[in-house]
């Protein structure tokens, strides 16, 4: 017998206050409810986004009264459905906030959260310039949540490019990895598919991809396609460019299937780099 969760991804619109993110999300959510989703994932500050200039500016909030997290989880409690909240800009004082995801239980508790390790400073060309570090706070813990489905490895966006994350949740046990993003357009024109793709297929486990899509309010553009991809690496589902609900249905036994194929995740071995010295013969 299979183990099938029927998931869905909101692929919503950058949105510059709790308001309005509010009324871009749930009404995709209500809608993924009633086809049958048992387990929601949001993107990458789906509570709100804006930019000025390099600097990230998204509605800030504490954790305890932040309006976006309040209303999913009480969405969670009355609707009986698993949230993965992709990433909010809470507030942890000293002028900056970090950019945490949230795992929301059935019961509308929170199970779970994790705080982005790698931040998006980068310098694409003269003028896309960006410096998340300016004020975020970066973490250092990796983080996989138990729940009835499996065991899931929470990453966020640029966490993407850094595949020595993902073999540590695989190796904790990921069955499926999420990778909730605002990945930009251009980079995601160049390099979305193919990382995601990656990084399922280095694992044998499910990647769950939902990604913001549109203008970001103050400037940019994020690149859409919200991904699921199965263990060998085949995408099941994009959301392409639009704003809406993309979903997919995992077979849970396909992870033990492909590690099975290929158990590279047992495989690793421990190396030394060595630097030769190029020898002139006389």
């Amino acid at each position: 017998m299979t183990r099938q969760l029927n998931i869905a991804c909101l692929q919503t619109r950058p949105m510059p206050d709790f308001k309005a993110a509010l009324a871009e999300a749930l009404p995709l959510a209500e809608r993924a409810v009633k086809t049958g989703a048992s387990f929601l994932f949001l993107p990458e500050y789906c509570g709100g986004l804006a930019a000025n200039g390099p600097h990230l500016t998204p509605p800030v909030a504490t954790e305890v009264v932040h309006p976006f997290l309040k209303a999913f989880r009480d969405f969670a409690r009355t609707n009986k459905v698993w949230i993965l909240i992709g990433s909010l800009a809470i507030d942890v004082g000293q002028g900056k906030f970090t950019n945490r995801g949230y795992l929301i239980d059935d019961q509308g508790a929170i199970n779970g959260a994790y705080d982005k390790i790698h931040l998006f400073d980068i310098q694409l060309d003269d003028d896309t310039v960006f410096r998340e570090s300016a004020t975020v706070r970066p973490s250092n813990q990796a983080v996989v949540y138990n729940t009835p489905f499996g065991r899931i490895g929470h990453s966020i966006c640029y966490d993407l490019r850094f595949p020595q994350l993902y073999r540590t949740l695989a190796q904790a046990g990921a069955d499926i990895i999420c990778v909730p993003a605002a990945f930009t357009k251009p980079t995601g024109e160049a390099h979305w598919h193919v990382l995601n793709r990656a990084r399922a297929i280095e694992n044998g486990a499910f990647v769950v991809s939902s990604c913001a899509t549109g203008n970001v309010p103050g400037g940019g553009s994020v690149y859409g396609h919200s991904l699921v991809v199965d263990p060998w690496g085949t995408v099941l589902a994009d959301g392409g460019e639009q704003p809406g609900v993309v979903y997919a249905t995992l077979d849970l036994d396909k992870v033990a299937e492909a590690r099975a194929r290929i158990p590279s995740l047992e495989h690793d071995r421990p190396f030394s780099l060595q630097n030769n010295k190029t020898r002139i013969s006389a």
